[in-house]
């Protein structure tokens, strides 16, 4: 059942998670985040994981009116397919690149190669872009990779730690705390403000990580 609740004074949060993740129920999150976006009273539409939050100023919009809108837009959205692009990312895995694999490894039950393979093997999708410029939450973890996040963040992961959380991948563009497990790294600069398209992913990309 989609929950749609206040997330701050200026902000709705419609959460469509219903168990498992779900990529139709993301690609009508794409869809409303697209539309809803193009209204005068919303200043930002937020897709997440199977949620979008949406912004507006409480002082000029009664948040009645942006939950009617909320509502009437997702029930309208549809989860057609988004342009794709298949982007490959190149990683040195374990040692001092990547620190947690034998961790990951002794949770799955796997040796370190075969860890890695389990990683490599796997076809992600970029579904949600967050939390700091440029980085992704990526679905399609192999499921024996799936290791509960820290109790305790690191308080430096460095850019370009390719890392793994519950069910998702990620990679760090800029060195920030993370309670993200590290598995290797990678060169690709995730996020540059001088680029052209500052982001280097976007919203329904294929990543596939090949060993460097």
């Amino acid at each position: 059942m989609t929950r749609i609740s206040m997330a701050g004074a200026g902000g709705l949060l419609l959460d469509a998670a219903d168990g498992a993740f779900s990529d139709q129920t993301q690609r009508r999150i794409w869809a409303a985040a697209r539309h809803i976006a193009k209204h005068p009273c919303v200043t930002h539409a937020v897709p997440g994981v199977n949620n979008l939050l949406v912004m507006f100023d409480v002082t000029v919009t009664d948040p009645v009116a942006v939950e009617d809108l909320l509502r009437e837009t997702w029930a309208q959205a549809t989860d057609d397919p988004v342009p794709s692009r298949e982007i490959t990312v190149p990683v040195t895995y374990g040692g001092t690149a990547g620190e947690d694999l034998a961790a990951v490894a002794q949770f799955a039950g796997l040796t370190e190669a075969e860890t890695v393979a389990a990683h490599v093997q796997a076809t992600y999708s970029v579904a949600a872009i967050g939390a700091m410029p440029g980085f992704v939450y990526l679905t399609g973890l192999d499921p024996r990779l799936a290791m509960p996040r820290r109790a305790s963040p690191r308080l430096k992961v460095e850019q370009g730690s390719v890392i793994i959380g519950g069910g998702h991948a990620g990679i760090m563009p800029c060195t920030a705390p993370s309670g993200w497990h590290i598995l290797g790294h990678t060169s690709l600069s995730l996020f540059d403000p001088f680029r052209a398209e500052p982001c280097l992913f976007r919203l329904g990309d294929t990543i596939r990580f090949v060993r460097a």
